[in-house]
C-alpha cells in the first residue's frame, strides 16, 4: 500500500483552488432541505431575510465563495475579520449556520486563531443567536490560540450557567495541562455547587492532575467522591485509580480494584487496562505477569485501527520481548489502514533498542520502497543506530542515499552526523556538520553535548582556525555555554595571529566574565 504525503504526519496549508471549494461545498437540495433551508432564511440567525430561490442561489455562489476566502487565509497574520467585514459592507449576505462550519473547518485545519476571529466576530453581531456550544467553542480556541488568563476573563463573563456548563472543561483541562491545582479545584468546586458535574470526565481530569503532581492520595478522594455522588466510573477512571493505587500501596491493592473493573458491568475491559496493569507489574518487576496481561489485550486489539498495536509494541520493548514485537508489527498490517511515517518510525526505534539492526533495516527498506515523499525521521532512526555502532560508512551511505532520493535533512540528520565524526576524530566534518544542524535548529532548542563542545574546543585550539573559534565562540554565547576558558582560548589565538583582542574584551564584559582570572 503507497504512502502519501499525510500519512508521513506532513501539514500543508496548501491554497485550494476556488472551483475544488466550490465542489466541496456546493449544497445540493430535496424539497425536506429546501424547506429546511427556507425556515433558515427567515430566522433570527441571518443578517437579512431573503427569499427561498435567493437562499439556495446564494449558498451555491455567494457563500462558498465566502468560504473559500476565509479558507484560503493561510498566514496568520492575515485577518479573518476583514474579511467578514469587508463582505457584509458590501451588502452580502451570512448566516450563522454556514460561519459554524467554516469554523470547524478551520478548526480542522489548525487554523485556531482564524476560526477564533470568526467566533469573535459572530459574537459582536447583535442578530446573531449565540449557543452554548458556540461559546464552548469561542473558549476553547481562546486558550488554543491566545492566553489562559484571556479565556478565564471569557469564561468568567459567560451570560448565564448553561454556557458555563458546556464551556467548563476546556478550562479545567487547560489547568491540568498547567499543573494548576488550586485553580482546577476551585473551578470543580464551583461547577459541583451548579450540578455540572455529573459525568466521569471532569473527574477524570481531576485524577490526572493529582497524578502529574505526585498527590497520589487526592485520586482516592476523587473516586470516593465519585461513589457517594453515584457517578459512573468508566475505563480511564480505573487504570487512573489503579496508577494512583500502585504509587501508594503496590501491586495487591491494584489487584482488587481490577477485580472490582470485572465487576462493573457499565466498564468493557479493552486493551489500554490491560497495558496498564502490565506496565504497573514491570515497575514492581513482574514480567511474567506483565507479558500475560499484554498478551490478553491482544485479543482486545481493534481490527479497524492500529492505536493500540503500537502501545503494545512499546511495552514488549520495554520487557525485551522480541517475539512479541514483531507479532504485534505483523498483526497490524493486516488492519485495514494505511501505516503512517510515525509507525514505521515506532517499530525501528523499538528493533533498534533491541538490539535487531538487521530487521529494523528490512522494515526500512519496506518502508523505502513505497513511500511518496521521503520523510527523513525515519531514515534517522537507521542513521542514529549505524553511528551509535560506530558504523560511519554505513551511515554516510545512509545519508548519500536519502539525498539521492529527495530527503532533506533536518536538525537531527546534523547532530547524529556530529556525534559520529566526533567519536571517529573527523573534526573537520563534524564543524561543517554542526555548522548545518545549527542553522535548522532556528526553531527549536538543540544543544550540542559536553563531550562534543570539547572535542570542537581541542579541534579549534589545534586547527588554529581564528575564524572556526570566532564562529564556535558565537554558537557558545547564544546557548549560554560560554566561559572562561572558551575566552582565554580565543585571546591567546587572536595574539598568535597578531590580532587586536577589543572584540573578546567587549563580549566578555557583556556576558559579565571575570577577567582578572585572565
Amino acid at each position: 500500500m503507497p504512502l502519501c504525503l499525510n500519512r508521513c504526519n506532513y501539514t500543508s496549508n496548501t491554497r485550494y483552488p476556488q472551483q475544488i471549494l466550490c465542489s466541496l461545498h456546493v449544497i445540493r437540495t430535496n424539497g425536506i432541505a429546501e424547506g429546511f433551508n427556507f425556515l433558515r432564511g427567515i430566522s433570527s440567525n441571518n443578517l437579512w431575510a431573503y427569499s427561498f430561490h435567493d437562499q439556495t442561489s446564494y449558498r451555491d455562489n455567494n457563500d462558498t465563495d465566502l468560504k473559500s476566502k476565509l479558507l484560503s487565509r493561510v498566514h496568520p497574520r492575515r485577518s479573518a475579520t476583514s474579511v467578514l467585514q469587508n463582505w457584509v459592507s458590501e451588502g452580502r449576505k451570512v448566516s450563522i449556520y454556514d460561519l459554524r462550519e467554516v469554523s470547524k473547518q478551520l478548526v480542522e485545519r489548525g487554523r485556531y486563531k482564524h476560526a477564533l476571529e470568526v467566533m469573535k466576530w459572530i459574537e459582536g453581531q447583535d442578530r446573531f443567536q449565540i449557543s452554548e456550544s458556540d461559546h464552548a467553542l469561542r473558549l476553547e480556541l481562546t486558550i488554543k490560540a491566545s492566553t489562559l488568563q484571556e479565556a478565564e476573563d471569557y469564561f468568567t463573563k459567560l451570560p448565564n450557567i448553561a454556557s458555563q456548563k458546556a464551556s467548563y472543561l476546556h478550562l479545567l483541562n487547560s489547568y491540568v495541562k498547567e499543573k494548576a491545582v488550586e485553580k482546577a479545584e476551585s473551578l470543580m468546586n464551583k461547577m459541583n455547587s451548579l450540578g455540572a458535574n455529573v459525568t466521569p470526565h471532569p473527574f477524570n481530569s481531576m485524577m490526572k492532575l493529582y497524578i502529574a503532581t505526585s498527590k497520589f492520595d487526592l485520586v482516592l478522594s476523587v473516586i470516593s467522591q465519585m461513589k457517594e455522588t453515584k457517578i459512573p466510573r468508566n475505563v480511564l477512571s480505573y487504570n487512573l485509580w489503579m496508577s494512583a493505587l500502585h504509587a501508594l500501596y503496590g501491586v495487591e491493592s491494584v489487584d482488587k480494584v481490577y477485580d472490582e473493573m470485572v465487576r462493573d458491568k457499565n466498564v468493557k475491559i479493552g486493551w489500554s487496562t490491560l497495558c496498564t496493569l502490565a506496565n504497573i507489574y514491570m515497575k514492581s518487576g513482574l514480567n511474567e505477569r506483565a507479558n500475560l496481561a499484554l498478551k490478553d489485550a491482544e485479543s482486545k486489539l481493534s481490527s479497524y485501527n492500529h492505536f493500540g498495536y503500537f502501545f503494545l509494541i512499546t511495552n514488549y520493548t520495554s520487557l525485551k520481548n522480541k517475539e512479541g514485537v514483531i507479532r504485534m508489527w505483523e498483526a497490524c498490517k493486516r488492519v485495514d489502514r494505511k501505516l503512517t511515517c510515525a509507525n514505521y518510525m515506532c517499530i525501528m526505534s523499538c528493533l533498534v533498542k533491541l538490539g535487531d539492526v538487521k530487521e529494523a533495516e528490512r522494515i526500512f527498506a519496506e518502508w523505502e520502497s513505497q513511500c511518496v515523499r521521503y520523510d527523513v525521521r525515519v531514515s534517522n532512526i537507521l542513521l542514529g543506530a549505524y553511528v551509535g555502532d560506530n558504523l560511519m560508512e554505513k551511515a554516510e551511505a545512509l545519508h548519500a542515499r536519502t539525498l539521492e532520493k529527495g530527503g532533506c535533512p533536518n536538525y537531527k540528520t546534523w547532530e547524529i552526523l556530529v556525534e559520529g565524526y566526533v567519536r571517529n576524530g573527523s573534526m573537520e566534518t563534524a564543524v561543517f556538520a554542526m555548522k548545518n544542524a545549527l542553522r535548522m535548529s532556528k526553531h527549536c532548542v538543540w544543544r550540542p553535548s559536553p563531550a562534543i563542545v570539547e572535542s570542537v574546543l581541542e579541534y579549534v585550539e589545534k586547527s588554529r582556525n581564528l575564524e572556526d573559534g570566532k564562529w564556535f565562540l558565537e554558537v557558545l554565547r547564544d546557548l549560554n555555554l560560554a566561559d572562561l576558558r572558551v575566552y582565554r582560548l580565543l585571546i591567546r589565538m587572536h595574539v598568535d595571529n597578531g590580532k587586536p583582542i577589543g572584540e573578546i574584551v567587549k563580549m566578555m564584559e557583556d556576558d559579565k566574565v571575570d577577567m582578572e582570572e585572565l
